[in-house]
């Protein structure tokens, strides 16, 4: 790592600690040289993922879309941003790790399902609505059944 003040380009870490909930790693190095401090961070790298649309077209994932499409489901409802943060959080990590360069749109959706389902039910609802398209009010009623089942 080179040093910003003398461009030396070796120094040693006097601490390290993770910082952004883990995601990072800060470290606080000292110039071998100069002795001048600075900080440095480290994070893995991830690969770029992209989203396979339902009419077959692709784009690169995009978080904030995302967070746009579960904020809209969870308006006038007790969700903060953080609980949809960790959801967007999650279902990051689980695309990541499955190191499959392409993933499909339906199946980011049926994710924010399952974890709008344990979080609210409203949102929930409202989310699969626009996710599932539903034709009918007949479609609709099928899944409120299913969730007033799941509920006994």
């Amino acid at each position: 790592m080179k040093c910003p003040c003398c461009g030396f380009e070796e120094s040693k870490v006097i601490d390290s600690r993770p910082a952004d909930y883990g995601e990072k790693i800060r470290r606080r190095r000292e110039c071998l040289k100069c002795s001048f401090r600075f900080t440095t961070y480290e994070q893995i790298e991830t690969l770029p993922i992209v989203v396979v649309k339902k009419d077959k077209s692709r784009e690169t994932f995009d978080r904030s879309k995302l967070i746009n499409g579960i904020l809209r489901a969870c308006e006038k409802r007790p969700v903060s941003v953080d609980d949809i943060d960790k959801i967007v959080d999650k279902i990051e990590d689980r695309i990541q790790s499955s190191l499959d360069k392409e993933i499909k749109s339906s199946i980011i959706g049926e994710y924010v399902m399952e974890f709008l389902k344990g979080l609210d039910k409203v949102a929930y609802v409202r989310f699969a609505s626009v996710y599932r398209d539903f034709s009918d009010v007949d479609n609709f009623m099928e899944e409120l059944k299913k969730l007033l089942v799941e509920k006994k």
